[in-house]
């Protein structure tokens, strides 16, 4: 059945009520979802059609995301009971035993596939031409993929009338606008500053910050170590407590993401260990999805953007490296997820138009001078550019730029904000002055 017909079959249960049912059964395994959208319909597990693609026990990962016999041993085990699986605390060897360059996740067959799959005409461009070429579309299906997996429940177009207008879906909750909004912000801190991001602390707790702004209970947490212990949901794992010992940990895991050469290497280490240290409060499996697009973003590769990665497959896979330490099952969905990426990505760069060269070359002085407008709301927004174009620019491009920047003007709304440095309250203060 579809949600409307569910909610037709039971009208004195509210909609969001519904929602939060509905994930819950997921979660157990008693209910699968197949289909995006209007479209999407929820099926008990003994009475799925032939094609389902979900079915109890093992099987009850997709049968379409090919797995090797590793995987299969991994799933056996994890979908046990939790009373049947053996209480297990962080592995220190299982990171210590690593050697950049020499030890791989990744066999060399695979990181040959996969640099084959996500090779892009731009591959020997500076880092980050790619990326900024699809960014549009990227943070829109990254923003609304790892938010899914999540549980948001935001579609597709709701996620792009919220990014492109600024437009937040009817009937949700506050909660999952702000996870959107947050995605986009965290990508376009990664994207805009491609050249010097790197797996370091400061780009780590800040990426951190930007996921979990507003998000947290306490909002001292964001963009910091944990401080106090944590439990994962539906696992035995138990990671680490002490603050002291998650510093040293996260220091050891980003000397050696540093040190890896091959982007798909680094990308998949970085998704194996930061959720299993946990190193934040909350919100480390986001921080990981995004954190292992870095090096596909350096490389000028396809992204990957988790589209249609179903959440109890990922949920598994992640289980398989906390509470076993092995990584054969997350490989094959990292496999299988980043080939279904790279077939939306590589279909789309024919369509795209090339940069606006102009807006390229004088991206940082559009941006800096829109943020000089808006933080001077009693100066005349075009007399501010035209001083701003006459100081800096040579004068046979002057006029076209300052077109730019009045065009960027006229489309500024909250949902781009971030991309100029400015606060809200700062784009309201000049709007109560300006009708630009």
């Amino acid at each position: 059945m579809t949600l409307a017909e569910l909610l037709a079959a039971h009208p004195d249960i509210a909609r969001r009520t519904a929602q939060r049912m509905i994930a819950r059964l997921i979660d157990s395994g008693q209910v699968a979802a197949l289909g995006e959208g209007r479209a999407r319909r929820y099926f008990w597990m003994d009475a799925q059609p032939s094609d389902a693609v979900f079915a109890t026990g093992v099987d009850s990962f997709p049968s379409f995301i090919p797995l090797s016999a590793d995987s299969q041993d991994i799933l056996t085990y994890i979908d046990q009971p939790l009373e049947a699986r053996k209480p297990v605390g962080y592995q220190r060897d299982f990171l210590d035993t690593y050697r950049p360059n020499e030890t791989w996740y990744l066999s060399e067959s695979l990181r040959r596939q996969l640099h084959k799959m996500g090779r892009t005409a731009d591959v020997n461009e500076p880092a980050g031409t790619y990326s900024r070429a699809i960014l549009n579309r990227l943070l829109i299906d990254l923003s609304w993929a790892s938010s899914h997996l999540e549980g948001n429940t935001y579609s597709r177009l709701d996620t792009r009338e919220l990014i492109e207008h600024g437009k937040a879906a009817r009937g949700k909750a506050a909660i999952e606008t702000q996870m959107i909004l947050n995605h986009k912000t965290a990508i376009e801190l990664l994207v805009e500053n491609i050249d010097c991001a790197g797996f370091n602390r400061y780009m780590l707790m800040n990426l951190h910050s930007a996921l979990a702004e507003n998000l947290l209970p306490n909002p001292a947490d964001e963009g910091r170590i944990r401080q106090h212990a944590v439990d994962i949901g539906k696992s035995v794992y138990r990671p680490l407590s002490t603050p002291q010992q998650i510093e040293d940990m996260l220091e050891l895991l980003l000397g050696k993401a540093k040190q890896i050469e091959d982007p798909f290497e680094q990308s998949f280490f970085m998704m194996v260990h930061l959720p299993y240290l946990q190193p934040f409060a909350d919100i480390n499996k986001r921080t990981s999805r995004l954190a292992a697009n870095l090096p596909l973003f350096r490389a000028n590769l396809c992204p990957l953007t988790f589209l249609d990665v179903p959440e109890q497959a990922y949920s598994r896979a992640t289980l398989g490296i906390h509470e076993m330490t092995r990584v054969e099952l997350l490989r094959d969905l990292y496999v299988w997820a980043y080939e279904r990426s790279t077939q939306e990505y590589l279909a789309i760069k024919q369509d795209l138009a090339e940069p606006d060269p102009l807006r390229l070359a004088w991206r940082d002085f559009i941006k800096q001078t829109i943020r000089e407008v808006i933080t001077q709301p009693r100066v005349a927004p075009l007399s501010c550019i035209q001083r701003a174009v006459a100081e800096r620019l040579p004068e046979d491009e002057q006029a076209a730029v300052q077109d730019l920047i009045v065009e960027e003007l006229r489309r500024l709304h909250e949902g781009v904000l971030a991309r100029y440095g400015l606060r809200p309250s700062e784009f309201t203060a000049w709007k109560a002055v300006n009708r630009y």
